[in-house]
């Protein structure tokens, strides 16, 4: 009996000091200030930024604005998996081709967009909206040793990597320089720089002489020139200047005298003609649809962080303000067709929107009135 109610006793007594400790403990979510991981306290699950867009947006043109366009768009299909963003590169003009024909929403350009083809887009009802997204510039590099030569011109590159050129040594190109065979080092035909260069140098996309060592991989280019004293290479300015220990720039002469390789020089188009800003254009029309208005709002937004990373030149957080203006307002036409432009900023030029436009989609005002056009606005063989 007495065994009984002692346990009797000690059950009882447990079970109270159970009561009492859960009592004391704090609820769940209640107003002891714990809560449950991932309920009210935690920061909700971002919603993704148009993640409930759908569709498609067609791309083509520069394969040297193609590394941006790409980069920007699998970044945002990654948070828009409804939209599938294709971007093929066919080239500048034949980007545009695509475009008139109303078979892309957006063209990539090495260069800004030509009389002839804003003249087809307006014939098709095609308005443009032209929006600047980098800057692109190249570096013609030679072996630290070189001491005869710091500077050249653009005709003695021409003379050198023309086409069915004849230039052998150094001294085929000036009489006082070594009788020593120049070893020519540049990006493979495939290359957009290859592109570039040769159209700005030679006069003609990929018109070049082909014994050199060609290369898509820009450290075998560096290698060869820093490895031989003869040597002359070329690539871009942002490659140059993480190999600027085992290489040597030579200065420019566009016409004006020779000009150093920089991105100052390159962002104000004194470093003529091998710099240059790099476009999409935007159907008008296409501008109407909810995924690629976010698409293109998201390129803009990105589009320096993505230039830089992929080898090209930002433009300036003022000239990126400037042109997410001409997006929002749909302004339509070219500032730079038909407009002297070297020597200017991208801002100054962005600015001047009373002058020469291509001409819109319904033929209205803006078209310069002959047809004129820079080298540097016309062609993508100059600077800006």
């Amino acid at each position: 009996m007495k065994n009984a109610k002692l346990y009797a006793l000690i059950m009882g007594l447990l079970l109270l000091a159970g009561m009492a400790l859960l009592a004391g403990c704090p609820k769940k979510g209640g107003d002891s200030g714990t809560t449950e991981v991932g309920t009210e306290d935690a920061p909700p699950a971002a919603e993704t930024p148009g993640s409930d867009l759908s569709g498609a947006v067609n791309i083509d043109g520069s394969s040297t604005v193609y590394p941006i366009t790409e980069a920007v768009a699998e970044e945002f299909m990654n948070s828009n998996p409804g939209v599938n963003v294709t971007v093929g590169i066919s080239g500048t003009g034949g980007g545009f081709k695509r475009f008139a024909g109303g078979e892309t929403d957006i063209s990539n350009a090495s260069r800004a967009i030509k009389q002839e083809e804003a003249d087809a887009c307006a014939a098709a009802s095609i308005g443009i909206i032209e929006l600047p997204v980098a800057f692109d510039g190249l570096t013609v590099v030679v072996n630290p040793q070189n001491d005869w030569c710091s500077s050249i011109t653009i005709e003695e590159l021409k003379k050198i990597w023309d086409q069915g050129s004849t230039v052998k040594k150094w001294s085929d190109v000036r009489a006082e320089w070594p009788a020593e065979d120049i070893k020519l080092f540049g990006p493979g035909t495939d290359s957009g720089t290859f592109d570039y260069f040769t159209e700005a140098v030679n006069g003609k996309s990929k018109q070049c002489r082909t014994d050199f060592t060609a290369s898509e991989d820009d450290n075998v280019l560096v290698t060869g020139v820093a490895g031989d004293k003869y040597a002359m290479g070329y690539f871009g300015l942002a490659y140059f200047e993480e190999n600027m220990d085992k290489l040597k720039a030579l200065s420019v002469d566009g016409g004006n005298g020779p000009v150093d390789p920089s991105k100052d020089s390159v962002m104000n188009g004194t470093y003529s003609p091998l710099s240059r800003p790099l476009f999409i254009y935007v159907s008008d029309k296409a501008a109407e649809r909810p995924e690629l208005e976010a698409f293109v709002t998201y390129y803009l937004d990105h589009a320096g962080h993505r230039s830089a990373e992929v080898g090209y030149i930002p433009l300036p957080d003022s000239a990126y303000a400037l042109i997410r203006e001409r997006w929002t307002s749909r302004t339509l036409g070219s500032v730079f067709v038909g407009r002297e432009t070297t020597g200017m900023t991208i801002e100054q030029i962005l600015a001047a929107e009373g002058g020469a436009e291509a001409p819109a989609a319904d033929g209205g005002e803006g078209a310069p009135a002959d047809g004129s056009q820079t080298p540097s606005a016309a062609s993508g063989a100059g600077g800006l």
